[in-house]
This record gives structure tokens, sequence and C-alpha cells, in this order.
């Protein structure tokens, strides 16, 4: 183990769920940096749960992972295993009959979340992770890999929520965001989860 993460506190985080595009994208920099992710999370002993695929970049980080002896878990629905886009070499595959027990799987194995470059898929994955952090539904520390500023005008449009009113600056902060791989884990790792006093509560139920 690097002497970075002999530094760290990673030992919250067992399994990180990661969200992405099952496409590659425009720029050989996406398909690299996932793959230095799994990679990562491999030598730091956190084990990557995903999506399930062997295509784009969630075939990436997986490999990744996989090649340097991680643990890796994939959630896939049915459908999609019949269309043969399934990863065949991972430690374990977890087939559910669809997208909503998908993703309520991930959440059930997943100590935090990191999300990639992606399209709507992804899109939606984060932000009802997020929705429900805000909810005080979950606690974990949700980061985006901003590889090659990806992120930055997604990151534009959360400040401008919190500009306008629609959203608080406290769950804001909520969302971290790096372009490095080890300060982002170090901030997920450092992450402390805002108190939640609105909404849900036990005398509104």
């Amino acid at each position: 183990m690097s002497s970075f993460f002999a530094k760290m506190d990673l030992k919250q985080m067992k399994n990180i769920v990661v969200f992405c595009g099952s496409s590659m994208g425009t720029d050989s920099i996406y398909e690299d940096q996932a793959y230095q992710l799994g990679k990562t999370l491999a030598e730091s002993e956190i084990g990557l749960v995903y999506g399930g695929a062997k295509v784009g970049l969630m075939g990436a980080v997986a490999s990744g992972a996989l090649q340097h002896g991680g643990r890796v878990v994939g959630v896939l629905p049915y459908f999609l295993q019949t269309k043969e886009v399934a990863h065949d070499g991972l430690t374990e595959l977890i087939l559910v009959d669809t997208m909503h027990e998908r993703k309520t799987k991930m959440n059930q194995l997943s100590d935090g979340v990191i999300a990639l470059p992606g399209g709507f898929g992804t899109m939606e994955e984060l932000f009802e992770m997020l929705t429900w952090g805000q909810l005080g539904l979950h606690h974990k520390p949700m980061g985006l890999f901003n590889i090659n500023g990806f992120y930055d005008e997604l990151i534009a449009l959360v400040q401008s929520m919190v500009d306008k009113g629609f959203l608080k600056e406290i769950n804001r902060h909520m969302l971290l965001c790096h372009n490095d791989i080890h300060k982002l884990l170090e901030q997920m790792s450092n992450y402390r989860p805002p108190a939640v006093s609105k909404w849900i509560t036990k005398e509104t139920t």
C-alpha cells in the first residue's frame, strides 16, 4: 500500500459505488482515468460496486480494479444481461429485476459514491443519491471525479441553484469534487454530513 493511503483513514469506506458511462467518450483520458480509479480503489483495499457491464467507462473501472487484485461487485438488471453487456470476470454479479432495484442494491452495498463522466443514466443515479442524502436517508460522501473538467458546468449549475434560492449552501457542499483521484478520496474520507432538520421528521410523519 502506498504511503499516501497509509496516512489516510479510509476504514469507513469498505466499498464505493461508481456511477459512469457505458460509452468511452471522445477523449482517451476518460478511459485511462476510469482505469486508474479502479486500480486506486484496489490498491487502497476498497471494494468497487458498479453497474456490472463490460462496456465503456464501466468496463474500464472494473478492469482497473480486477487487474490489481480488487474486489468488484456488479449489479445488473436481467434485461441488460440478455443484451450480452455483463462483465464475465467479476468477483460477484448480482442480477435484479428493475433499474430501481439496481440503485437500491448499489446503495445498500456501498459506503461512498463516485461519479465518473457519463450521460443521463449517470446523472440520474448521482442525483438520486444526492437527494437521499439531502433528506437524511444516508450519510455517505459523494464525489465527482472531474476528469478533464467534465463536471465544470454541472458545478456551476449547482452553485446557481444556491444563488437563486433553490438549494441550501450546506447541501451544495454535500457534492465533493476534484480532478485528482487521491485528493477526491481524501475529501471523502474527511466528509461530515450536514445536519438534516427539514421536511421529513418524526413529528411530521
